[in-house]
């Protein structure tokens, strides 16, 4: 291969050094001639200022002096291995006017770049010999980076793991070094620091320009021939169902009923409710929600990554900026697809990590938990536990150096979610600020509703994540999530009906929490509602099941929030009112004095007494407007207890009763108390 130069008579580059005492050879300073250039007589090319031999990596510091003819260099001497530099050089325009005196042409910046690499190869003979003599000595300081490249892939785990983690907490690097970086990292240390608390963005590649779309096609056409590439094998009916229900749904059929097409039942209906919305962004939001079903197959995850999922899901993401709610769909499928090793390389090439680092340092805790869990799952030099859809890390979210030595997890109820359940609690609206009244909340996430509240500086949309992890940074905090519906009116999925009752649900979550790691350590279960019989009935499975006795003798106490284990009067309601309601399984299941919850709370209490759980009860004494003029109260005193371990009421209702009003209630003391009670030795610092 041949190729030409023209520079500038002096360019000055950038010295590389080390700031460690890891240096073992210097080079003089000399000056290296063009030998095997067609030049007559050779003209000198450039003066060696400085050079380091790492073990088996080189690094140069030169100056090219003069360059005043075009040079025609051989270029296949080395190995491919051993041909990489890193220049940077600032681009500049174009333009027939640039003359020599103000700058180097785009041309030349990149021939020049190609000569370098050629300086590397046509030297590297000289520098690969023992060097002696004495040179001038180079700054050890300048070279750390480089240091800790290397070290960042080295044999050594714990040698990886603490490269990375000095490479995130110097903050003292050059923009060209993040540059460098960005670019010499390989894709192990590159999750790492992505996981890193409040790590520089600069050390991650933005995602590649992607490709032009071809005429006539859009985004929604190129979702709808992704879900139709997929294979419908090993799938259940509900993704079957989402599958069907995306392909169906045509820009025409969305434009007529945004006409006055009225179609109630069937698939048109959610339309129906909100004609407002852009068509083309309800077809997106229904193949992304068919895709989450996919990507929950591992073979499916493969003919997505083969098919251009990723740079098609990179297209949606980016047009979608002002949608949280897409945007953490895309990622739940990322971080799907992230559960399978083979995928890792293909989503880093694709440019997702650049994305998932910045989307983890959001402030808005739904954003920051889903791009958690993507980077966690692909973590595999610190992180050997998978998270399964629905799985969430509150806390640690990245890399740390604190051990876990415990596990909180946080069930929610009957309509709630694995973080909007345990936000504090709401302002009354008679005591928010008129000024605060009506604003504008488009960064909040849409599925929290104290928009009053967050007027508030102190106000947590979390409270596990905010205040457990601030007062107990040694534990491992989750939240899960799961559908609940009240009534049939509400399922996503018609299959879905014979999906939800406490037995299926218990055994899904259960092998959800084991890829988790859940039961490894100690842990602590804090449950709301229905959330408490689902624990329960876990808990019980786990004691007839061999391979899960350990997660039975690590449970060292559960904390119930108003949860019915005796049944509770408003499901009774809901059943009289079938004709209106319909009411869902989970529903039926509530009814007072139902046999199987019964039978469920006595094999639970003879479980809980042998292996000696602590438990504690909080009881509602409020009643809860449940709608217009009405109000019950859901869970009373005589079905939250669960008749072993101690309960207390609380002058709140139903759904605020998991909710803390400050930190300092008493609401919040006694659950914290009862966490570090119940664990011990364990939470000992």
């Amino acid at each position: 291969m041949k190729m030409s130069v023209a520079a500038l008579r002096i360019i000055r580059c950038r010295r590389l050094s080390t700031a460690r005492p890891a240096v073992k050879k210097v080079l003089p300073c000399m000056d290296l001639t063009d030998s095997e250039s067609s030049l007559s007589p050779p003209g000198k090319i450039a003066k060696v200022t400085g050079a380091i031999v790492i073990g088996g990596c080189i690094c140069v510091s030169y100056e090219v002096a003069s360059l005043n003819k075009a040079v025609t260099i051989d270029t296949q001497a080395i190995l491919q291995e051993k041909q990489k530099s890193y220049i940077y050089l600032s681009t500049t325009s174009s333009t027939e006017q640039e003359t020599i005196t103000t700058g180097l042409t785009h041309r030349a910046r990149r021939e020049l770049h190609k000569a370098a690499r050629r300086f590397l190869e046509v030297s590297s003979k000289i520098l690969l010999h023992p060097l002696e003599g004495h040179g001038k000595d180079v700054d050890p300081h300048e070279c750390a980076l480089w240091v800790l490249l290397k070290r960042s892939r080295s044999c050594s785990q714990t040698e990886r793991l603490q490269a990375v983690e000095d490479l995130a907490h110097n903050t003292h690097w050059q923009d060209y070094q993040y540059q460098t970086a960005a670019q010499a990292l390989d894709q192990r240390a590159a999750v790492g620091l992505a996981r890193m608390p409040g790590v520089d963005l600069r050390f991650f590649l933005p995602p590649p320009p992607l490709p032009q779309l071809e005429d006539g096609l859009s985004v929604e056409d190129g979702l709808r021939q992704l879900l139709a590439s997929l294979p419908q094998s090993e799938v259940d009916e509900c993704v079957q169902y989402f599958t069907s229900l995306a392909l169906r749904e045509s820009t025409q059929a969305l434009n007529a009923q945004r006409g006055g097409l009225w179609c109630f039942g069937g698939n048109g209906l959610p339309y129906a409710q909100s004609l407002t919305t852009i068509p083309s962004e309800k077809v997106e939001s229904f193949c992304l929600q068919a895709l989450v079903q996919h990507s929950k197959v591992s073979s499916h995850c493969e003919h997505i990554v083969a098919n251009g999922g990723l740079q098609l899901l990179q297209r949606v993401f980016q047009l979608r900026r002002d949608s949280p709610k897409i945007q953490r769909n895309i990622v739940r499928i990322v971080g799907n697809l992230a559960i399978n090793d083979n995928s890792h390389t293909a989503i880093v090439q694709s440019g997702w990590l650049s994305v998932l680092a910045k989307m983890a340092q959001s402030p808005h805790i739904m954003q920051a938990s889903y791009a958690a869990r993507a980077l966690a799952n692909m973590d595999r030099d610190a992180v050997q536990e998978k998270y399964h859809d629905g799985v969430y890390v509150l806390h640690p979210q990245g890399r740390t150096s604190q051990p876990v030595k415990a596990d909180v997890l946080f069930i929610h109820g009957l309509l709630g979610a694995a973080f909007k359940t345990w936000r504090q609690k709401d302002l009354d609206p008679i005591t928010v600020p008129t000024a605060m009244q009506g604003r504008d909340n488009k960064d909040v996430d849409p599925n929290t509703d104290a928009t009053a509240a967050r007027g508030r500086d102190d106000y947590t949309e979390c409270w596990p994540k905010s205040w457990l992890a601030s007062d107990c940074p040694f534990l491992r905090v989750l939240s899960v999530e799961y559908d609940t519906h009240l009534s049939d009116w509400r399922a996503k999925c018609p299959a879905e009906n014979q999906r939800k009752s406490l037995a299926y649900r218990s055994s899904e979550l259960l092998k959800k929490l084991k890829a988790a790691g859940v039961g490894d350590r100690p842990v602590v279960w804090v449950a709301h509602s229905m959330g408490g019989l689902l624990v329960k009935k876990m808990l019980l499975d786990a004691s007839r099941d061999p391979d899960l006795q350990p997660l039975l003798k690590n449970t060292k106490g559960i904390l119930f929030y108003s949860v019915p284990h005796h049944g509770t009067f408003m499901a009774e309601y809901s059943v009289n009112v079938r004709y209106l309601l319909f009411p869902s399984i989970e529903v039926r299941e509530l009814c007072r004095d139902s046999p199987a919850l019964k039978e469920l709370n006595e094999s639970f209490v003879g479980v809980a007494k042998a292996q000696q759980f602590q438990i504690l009860s909080f009881a509602e004494t409020l009643p809860t407007t449940i709608g217009p003029m009405i109000k019950i109260l859901v869970v009373p005193k005589h079905t939250a207890d669960l008749g072993i371990g101690d309960l207390i009421q609380v002058d709140v209702d139903h759904l605020n009763i998991c909710k803390p009003e400050v930190k300092d209630s008493f609401l919040y003391k006694r659950t914290l108390q009862f966490i570090q009670d119940a664990l011990g030795a364990h939470t000992a610092q």
